[in-house]
């Protein structure tokens, strides 16, 4: 896939990636760190980051495919550069995604029902919350770094920065 409606798909797919993978994180650590939070979520949170997964590896080659039809630049190779490290991130939110959901679903709802919450979960859930937080902060720091560099190779020779036409007054 790399045109849609004659535009080079990697500028619409990007914004795909651009707001699952914060939603992801944000979702993850929500669910991680309050327990009535992933119930909610339920599996929608590992749908979720599945799509945001799956998200990534298509906007990277859409971006691979117009890495080759624009002119060699040093800020476009270094976006490639850094667009390639985000998949390893994806796959973290779905997979903490999915230990969520997972424990999340065979905890009792409140303490004390079904026998209640062993101790030996506490550590576990402290764990989990540790990674999700983690991962879900590098995810999108990684997903600021990566914007922000495809933003100055797209942008960097796009404008002027004085007002055309200042000087007939518009």
């Amino acid at each position: 896939m790399s045109l849609i409606n004659g535009l080079p798909s990697h500028v619409l797919l990007v914004h795909v990636v651009v707001v699952l993978i914060p939603l992801t994180a944000l979702a993850l650590v929500a669910a991680a760190l309050w327990p009535r939070a992933g119930r909610r979520l339920g599996p929608l949170l590992p749908l979720l980051a599945l799509v945001a997964l799956v998200s990534v590896p298509l906007t990277t080659h859409a971006g691979e495919w117009l890495e080759r039809h624009v002119d060699d630049d040093a800020l476009v190779r270094r976006h490639a550069e850094l667009g390639d490290g985000l998949l390893p991130w994806a796959l973290g939110l779905f997979v903490l995604a999915a230990v969520v959901w997972w424990t999340g679903r065979r905890a009792p709802a409140e303490p004390g029902q079904g026998g209640g919450t062993r101790w030996s979960a506490l550590p576990v859930r402290i764990v989990v919350g540790v990674l999700s937080l983690a991962v879900a902060a590098g995810a999108v720091v990684d997903v600021y770094r990566i914007g922000d560099s495809g933003a100055k190779a797209a942008w960097h020779d796009a404008y002027s920065k004085t007002v055309k036409g200042a000087e007939d007054g518009s």
